[in-house]
């Protein structure tokens, strides 16, 4: 959910205030900035369950005190937890996709031996598919979050304390025109979009039941307040666009010094600029406003993608890490990715992304869907050889492979092997998806189960640097999920 949490809890009394102008200029020369894509990180998001009975709500106290542990590492990620206990692990800058492989892969296995001595573990899927929403963190911001989000319905609860994501990191990218260009990679980053969530998709239960969504998380996001979760409109440069966006959604909070936030209803930020009321803003007000956005491609210096489900498995949240950074950052890669994803402008139509029928057909339908097979069946194929090229171990291009054989190549994503949430509660089925039947024998009782892979010593993070292959590249026996 990446819901970001700045330290400071207001305006500075004696910092300048803010006018239009200046606010336009600040947002176009922050969240765009440009240079050949050298960087990348990720965020990964984690529910957090009792590894015998993930069903089951967690005690406050025994989370209050894993949180504590955790907290006690030494780690090279920034850890924070969202309002429903949700752990999340963001990466710091990587210089290649692999350093960000390995440093991630270390802080989690320090995570989960942390968490495991607690009798607990981090669960990837991107909605809790037991547990009705309750908020654990108290502070001001979720507060105000709670109060704002309740205007528009139950869907900000629930997103804001039963979801979780992978969220991918990567440069603006340069000034110039051409594939590595920021106007080409914001263009193809709402039409991949569409694709990830597809492929990726991994919540097909809410609170017990299925919804009829295979990402039911995204579809919490397209039910939220659309004027903060929906993308930029159409029509203009990408910086003037998100400008203009920005200063013209309404303001989630304003806040105080003590006491409960203010929650406004209606009142953009430029109008808050404009009226001065109930006191001016100041640069740090509109710092604090990006924050309170949530499209599904948020450029905060880089772009970020919001839109990926949690995966599950002790690996599963690299695949979409590296498919991502491949797709973007090798130009032959993002030229035929940018071809091939280009049609589906026309089936998303004039509607701004998560609300347009692209993005509902892939939230839905998932790679069930003949046009986001078409196309994912295209950025798959041309990751992998982008991966070697940006010299990806072999672990990682094996990693990707096998998902691509398990799922993409039989138009399928990792909530058509989830049975119902009465029969998730083996653990064994959170941890290695790879002891999970296909949908066929799921759905179909003439079909007979087959038996389960045979077992696999644990990974280690560097089984991922180090070449050796984390799980076997065919359907069936792939732990990447």
């Amino acid at each position: 959910m990446g819901l970001d949490i700045p330290g400071a809890t207001g305006a500075c009394p004696d910092a300048a205030h803010l006018d239009e102008r200046g606010a336009e200029d600040l947002l176009r020369g922050i969240c765009f900035k440009t240079g050949p894509p050298r960087t990348v990180g990720v965020e990964l998001e984690w529910l957090i369950h009792d590894r015998a009975r993930p069903d089951l709500p967690v005690e406050q106290d025994r989370l209050d005190s894993a949180v504590d542990a955790v907290r006690a590492l030494p780690l090279s990620a920034a850890l924070t937890f969202e309002p429903g206990g949700q752990l999340e692990l963001s990466s710091q800058p990587a210089g290649s996709l692999m350093e960000c492989v390995e440093t991630t892969a270390a802080d989690l296995a320090a995570v989960r031996g942390s968490l495991g001595a607690a009798g607990l573990a981090p669960v990837g899927l991107g909605v809790d598919p037991w547990q009705k929403p309750r908020r654990r963190l108290r502070e001001p911001r979720y507060e105000a979050m709670e109060a704002a989000l309740d205007r528009a319905g139950p869907a900000g609860r629930a997103m804001m304390c039963t979801s979780a994501s992978v969220q991918v990191c990567l440069d603006a990218g340069e000034e110039e025109p051409g594939p590595l260009g920021y106007g080409r990679r914001w263009q193809l980053a709402h039409l991949l979009g569409a694709v990830l969530v597809a492929a990726f998709a991994n919540s097909p239960f809410r609170q017990g039941r299925r919804t009829g969504w295979r990402s039911t998380r995204q579809s919490l996001w397209a039910d939220l307040d659309p004027g903060r979760t929906l993308a930029p409109g159409h029509g203009r440069a990408p910086r003037e666009a998100w400008a203009a966006h920005v200063l013209d959604t309404p303001v989630l909070c304003i806040r105080r010094e003590s006491g409960p936030w203010d929650v406004p209803e209606g009142l953009t930020f430029r109008e808050w600029i404009r009226t001065g009321s109930p006191r001016p803003p100041v640069q740090a007000d509109l710092d604090y406003h990006l924050t309170t956005l949530f499209p599904p491609i948020r450029p905060r210096g880089h772009l970020e993608l919001r839109m990926i489900d949690a995966q599950s498995g002790p690996d599963g949240w690299l695949v979409p890490l590296a498919v991502a950074t491949a797709l973007f950052d090798d130009p032959e890669a993002a030229e035929t990715v940018y071809r091939a994803v280009k049609p589906l402008a026309e089936t998303a139509g004039a509607a701004a992304a998560p609300r347009n029928p692209l993005w509902t057909a892939a939230a839905r339908e998932g790679l069930a869907d003949p046009e986001l097979r078409a196309a994912a069946t295209a950025c798959f194929g041309a990751a992998l050889p982008a991966l070697e090229r940006m010299g990806a171990s072999e672990a990682v291009r094996g990693t990707v492979a096998a998902f691509t054989e398990r799922y993409v190549a039989r138009g399928r994503c990792p909530a058509d092997d989830l049975p119902d949430p009465g029969d998730l509660t083996d653990p064994s089925l959170l941890s290695d998806p790879s002891t999970l039947t296909d949908a066929s024998t799921l759905f179909d009782p003439s079909t007979p189960s087959r038996p389960g892979p045979p077992e696999r010593p644990a990974r280690t993070h560097e089984d991922l640097v180090s070449g050796r292959p984390t799980i076997p590249p065919h359907p069936g026996k792939a732990a990447s999920a």
